[in-house]
């Protein structure tokens, strides 16, 4: 008999730190830049990836150091996940926190970690860097990402 995967019998405060890492289904999605609106508190998301994202990879160039370069770079955990209301609703972390389970395309599903880019779930191909993008100018490039219904399971 096989055993069922980790997200499915632990709680997330009983996963290892490798465990924790493997979550991250590479979207890069909490790698954008979002604006809060003062008014409606609603918080957009950009098309304005960090100065430290691979937009190809989506990966960061400098996973272990970058809270210290770029110091709003909030570091998931799962002591914080669960007030994070800016995290996408296709985000693995978000998903597994609520007691959902993994989409098809996550790599720990499909085994595969081309499939979040296959499936449209990532931010690959979509993004522009802060580096070329004034503050001034970052209300002109707020973008829907997609979080359909085919892209998130629902249980």
């Amino acid at each position: 008999m096989v055993a069922a995967p980790f997200w499915r019998t632990k709680s997330i405060q009983e996963f290892s730190p490798d465990e924790w890492e493997a979550l991250c289904d590479g979207c890069a999605k909490c790698c954008l830049v979002r604006l809060r609106d003062d008014d409606s508190d609603e918080i957009a998301s950009t098309n304005v990836a960090c100065k430290l994202l691979d937009q190809s990879a989506c990966r960061c160039i400098d996973y272990r150091a970058r809270a210290r370069i770029v110091p709003g770079c909030v570091q998931l955990s799962p002591e914080n996940i669960a007030a994070l209301d800016w995290m996408p609703p296709t985000c693995a972390y978000r998903l597994v926190a609520a007691g959902r389970d993994l989409p098809w395309w996550h790599h720990l599903n499909s085994g595969s970690r081309e499939t979040v880019h296959e499936a449209g779930a990532s931010v690959r191909g979509r993004t522009v860097s802060e580096n070329d993008v004034s503050e001034e100018d970052l209300w002109d490039h707020v973008a829907t990402w997609p979080d359909s219904d085919e892209l998130v399971p629902k249980s």
